[in-house]
């Protein structure tokens, strides 16, 4: 699969997960994608905590997650990712480390998206009660979390089909400006 196709196949499939275990060196593929990312000044300040087994991903799930994302309890890995602000750059008052996990984060959803593998990053945790359970410093902050597993349907293509006929992308012109804000592209 080319770059770009991967990036056009892409879902978060968080309904479509099955239990079926992933073998360690795909997730040490996504994970090492995700190392590869770039960052601001080079910094790299993404810390990443890979949640296996089911009595664990329950208790992770079940105690921090939002009740939408309960859901994510089927799948073999949960990959947490977090930073430490203070590990990376402040400038203007914008907290990098947020942009630079989100590019680690990228690199991780297309690899595993290649791999034929499904994820749905997600934001409704209760950043204290996973501090808690997964015993995450106090500096460190909760960024987004994504399950791993192999699509419940045959192949990865089965799996996002309906998704991808669905989604909706704003076209260029709406967020794309020529030389100066409100030019046409």
């Amino acid at each position: 699969m080319e770059t770009l196709e991967t990036i056009g196949k892409r879902a978060s499939l968080k309904r479509r997960l099955s239990a079926r275990d992933i073998e360690k060196e795909k997730i040490a593929l996504v994970l090492d994608a995700a190392r590869m990312a770039p960052s601001a000044h080079n910094m790299q300040p993404w810390r990443f905590i890979i949640v296996r087994g089911k009595k664990n991903i329950e208790t992770v799930v079940t105690r921090a997650f939002e009740e939408p994302n309960q859901v994510v309890r089927e799948a073999p890995v949960l990959i947490i990712a977090c930073a430490n602000p203070g590990d990376d750059m402040t400038r203007d008052g914008k907290e990098y480390y947020l942009f630079d996990v989100g590019l680690a984060v990228e690199n991780m959803l297309l690899a595993a998206t290649e791999l034929g593998l499904v994820t749905h990053p997600m934001i409704g945790v209760d950043e204290d009660e996973l501090k808690k359970v997964l015993h995450i410093p106090g500096e460190v902050r909760f960024v987004v979390a994504t399950p791993l597993a192999y699509p419940t349907e045959g192949s990865y293509e089965e799996a996002a089909r309906e998704r991808l006929d669905q989604r909706t992308r704003k076209c260029l012109k709406e967020v794309v400006y020529s030389n100066i804000w409100g030019k046409p592209f």
